[in-house]
């Protein structure tokens, strides 16, 4: 079974900062087409009708949309990563909505998303194997947290470390 064809038939030019329609001058900027990347790489095929069928229709409208969602989606990631000093699974479900994000648009993020529900449904499927052990390790890591919040506010740790850094 084929993937669908992409709607993006039409051709266009882009001169600077602005697309000129086909009756664009011959050997002015670069071709951009359905089957050409800008960077972000190729947009994932778009269905009739749909909201980013419409979005897409105006080439300014999508360029600005696709990098809005890269930029929400790198967003999403960052805090992900940021959120790796706490203890427990804090860090994943951030991530994860940035890849989730990423693959509305960009195929290269929906192959890499797709490994990443495969593993999803394993880990949901061994946790709903095992509800004893997966219950203690996710009680185990929030009181990990609460005690590391705790200690972090009753030992001044903060204060502490800006005195002995001398900030």
């Amino acid at each position: 079974m084929s993937a669908p064809q992409s709607t993006r038939t039409a051709e266009y030019r882009v001169t600077g900062n602005r697309a000129a329609g086909p009756s664009a001058r011959q050997g002015a900027g670069s071709t951009v087409c359905a089957h050409c990347t800008d960077g972000l790489g190729k947009p994932r095929e778009l269905k009739p009708g749909s909201f980013r069928e419409r979005v897409h229709r105006n080439p300014g409208v999508a360029m600005a949309w696709r990098v809005t969602v890269f930029a929400a989606g790198l967003l999403l990631v960052m805090l992900g990563v940021a959120l790796t000093v706490l203890p427990g699974p804090l860090t994943i479900p951030p991530v994860l909505a940035g890849l989730w994000l990423w693959s509305t648009e960009f195929d290269w993020a929906r192959r890499f998303f797709a490994s990443f529900r495969r593993k999803a449904v394993a880990a949901w499927r061994h946790a709903r194997q095992h509800p004893v052990s997966s219950l203690a390790v996710t009680v185990g890591g929030l009181a990990a947290a609460g005690a590391a919040f705790w200690a972090v506010g009753h030992f001044q740790l903060v204060e502490r470390a800006t005195t002995a850094l001398g900030l």
